[in-house]
């Protein structure tokens, strides 16, 4: 079977052919009916489309747009009359005499210092905005105009917690706290917690701010009278006050938070000494913020701060977490006015003389536990070869704990001393011979670039392991602490050749035992080296760097030393007249490996001080620097053997009064 051959296509009708007559072509097309209506359709499609885009047109073009106008000038021949000037109504002088002004005013050195919203080291003063056009009545402004930055942060800003900020005595810490109080007014009613330790060593500074919260809460007053908004808008009394103090345990002194001066200023000066000694700070805080945390909580709701004011780093550390944790909970800030943290030490020593005169006069020098200000050790300890050991100086914080509480609740630490002001100018804060001795203060703007770790003890256990270099600078430190390095002897006094040898051979074999230390030391270090690089943090770098430089400028010192000893002992002849050998610190290294020593030294302490100028670090560096690295013998003549035989024959010695009974003087 074939199959069927397929279907030819329709072709669409065709106009006629040339030469068809008219009837026939009509006769076609009035077989065709469907295409003439379908023609007709399109038609009007097309005009309906065609009449709404002039109507769109039309509305589009309707609006009219401004155009800028010309500015036209005004020229006067005759001078405007000048303005009127308000005068000001609100000013008040202090009674209290300055002998300066600015930075060495009772303020502290810090007000004289360039202001920002943002912390620089250099100031940058903000350009004024410029139109870049206009478009109605809205002006656009260039967004890349610099934001002002300086030294200091504007105080009429709040930015989370300052590491430190130094003040020369209570005025100026009070004064500052004050402008605090009234920011904290400016939002909301507040209450202050002044929070007092009750140590010895801290009765003068407590005497010091009662008489200062009459200025604080007169100048409050002064602002009341004056309409500010932050008395006005609270239906209860906007600020409120509570007093409080702690040692061993914590108490409140007012029954009640109240804005009565004299019971203020009494309850301050009802605080006893406490005899324990104990400083329970860390625990004391969170009391003192439990307590009121009904005031934070309920209605009317006010703004909580607390102020400690202490001058201790207080004893209870192993609570600090939680107090750190509750205090952010509650967004409660803590300030604090205490001492400044002796540069990589635990301890401070401060002057005493007994109060009564029927004891003892003479000075004594009693350890406070004022530092360190790191969570670990990180200042390595030596002091071999130097009889006074290294000086005291300030690390630029407070003690780690109270630092970091104040820091992390978006407070701040107020670093009193007297010693940060010149001598002979006036300070109205007596600290009755209680202040830590201080030999070198810096500038607290510059150190804040070198502020010590703050963290959870947990997230600081993970970055001392993240870096070599940290986790050797700390076990070096650590070590020096707990195993310190003996002095050395540098007299060696004849009275015979058997006794100077025996003499000698003993400060060998004390040498012998530091030797081993600094080589431990030194190699500790070394383990560090391959992530000094890595460190991006500048007082890690600075510390690291101090550390190797210090440890190998005394190992090539006690290397030098028991060479000079050994020499000694092998015929060294003292000259006619004199009977004493006595070795001095000489530029002079001997040995290669001495001078490889000295060299390292050398190379890392001078990248210190080029690095890091104007820090603690640089100023133990150059101090390192100054001091030789190797030996020489002197000669002397000291009569060793007349002193002898005047002591074997028992001529007396003269008789001298005997001294005041000395009592055991009190737990500061």
């Amino acid at each position: 079977m074939k199959d069927s051959p397929p279907t030819p296509p329709t072709l669409a009708p065709t106009a006629p052919p040339v030469g068809a007559s008219a009837e026939s072509a009509a006769g076609d097309l009035a077989t065709e009916p469907a295409a003439d209506h379908r023609s007709i359709g399109d038609a009007l499609s097309w005009l309906l489309s065609l009449v709404l885009h002039v109507v769109a047109l039309a509305a589009l073009a309707a609006p009219t747009f401004p155009t800028t106008r010309d500015t036209i000038v005004s020229l006067l021949t005759t001078p405007l009359p000048p303005e009127e000037q308000t005068p000001l109504d609100d000013l008040r002088f202090a009674d209290d005499p300055q002998t300066d002004i600015g930075a060495m005013g009772s303020g502290g050195w810090g007000e004289a210092a360039a202001a920002a919203p943002v912390l620089d080291l250099t100031s940058e003063v903000r350009v004024e905005l410029e139109p870049m056009d206009e478009w109605g009545d809205v002006l656009a402004h260039r967004v890349e105009t610099p934001v002002a930055v300086a030294p200091d942060a504007n105080a009429d800003l709040r930015i989370q917690g300052l590491g430190a900020v130094g003040v020369s005595g209570a005025a100026g810490a009070v004064d500052r706290l004050t402008h605090e109080i009234l920011l904290s007014l400016d939002s909301a009613p507040t209450l202050v917690v002044w929070l007092f330790d009750r140590s010895g060593s801290l009765a003068p500074r407590r005497e010091a701010f009662a008489k200062r919260f009459d200025r604080v809460y007169d100048e409050l007053g002064v602002i009341e009278n004056s309409a500010n908004p932050a008395f006005e808008k609270a239906d209860d009394k906007p600020l409120l006050t509570t007093v409080a103090a702690y040692g061993a345990a914590y108490e409140t002194l007012t029954a009640e938070p109240t804005d009565d001066i004299a019971e203020i200023k009494s309850a301050v000066r009802s605080i006893a000494d406490d005899p324990s000694g104990e400083e329970n700070v860390f625990s004391a805080v969170l009391e003192a913020v439990r307590e009121h945390r009904r005031h934070r909580l309920s209605k009317p709701r006010r703004h909580v701060m607390v102020i400690v004011v202490t001058d201790e780093a207080g004893d209870d550390d192993a609570r600090l977490d939680e107090a750190v944790s509750y205090c952010r909970k509650m967004r409660t800030p803590v300030y604090v006015v205490g001492s400044p943290a002796p540069f990589g030490r635990r301890d401070a020593y401060v002057r005493y003389v007994d109060p009564n005169p029927r004891y003892d006069q003479r000075v004594q020098w009693l350890p406070v536990r004022q530092g360190p200000e790191s969570w670990t050790p990180e200042r390595v300890r030596l002091g071999v070869f130097e009889r006074r050991g290294d000086p005291t100086i300030d690390s630029g914080f407070g003690p780690y704990g109270l630092t970091r509480l104040s820091f992390e609740t978006g407070g701040a630490y107020y670093s009193v001393h007297p010693g940060r002001q010149r001598a002979g100018d006036d300070n109205d804060e007596d600290e009755g011979g209680m202040a830590s001795v201080i030999s070198a203060f810096f500038d607290d703007r510059l150190m804040r670039r070198y502020r010590p770790d703050y963290a959870p003890t947990e997230e600081l256990k993970r970055r001392l392991g993240a870096n070599s270099a940290r986790e050797a600078l700390v076990r070096a430190a650590s070590l020096s602490w707990t195993e310190p390095l003996g002095e050395a002897r540098l007299v060696f006094s004849k009275l015979s050749d058997a006794q100077l040898a025996d003499d000698m051979t003993r400060a060998q074999r004390a040498a012998a035992i530091v030797e081993p230390q600094l080589e431990r030391l030194t190699s500790i270090l070394a383990e560090g080296r391959k992530d000094r690089e890595r460190l991006r943090e500048a007082r890690w770098q600075a510390g690291y760097d101090l550390a190797v430089g210090r440890v190998l400028a005394e190992k090539a010192r006690a290397e030098g030393y028991n060479a000079m000893l050994a020499r000694a002992k092998a015929g060294m002849t003292l000259e006619a007249g004199n009977d004493t050998w006595i070795l001095r610190p000489d530029p002079e290294v001997d040995s290669a490996a001495e001078q490889a020593d000295a060299a390292a030294a050398a190379e890392h302490l001078q990248r210190v001080v080029r690095e890091h100028p104007g820090t603690p670090w640089a100023y133990v560096a150059e101090r390192e620097l100054r001091r030789p690295m190797g030996w020489r013998w002197e000669q002397a003549f000291r009569d060793v053997a007349g002193r002898v035989a005047q002591a074997r024959n028992g001529r007396p010695r003269p008789q001298r009064d005997a001294p005041p009974e000395r009592r055991p003087p009190p737990k500061l």
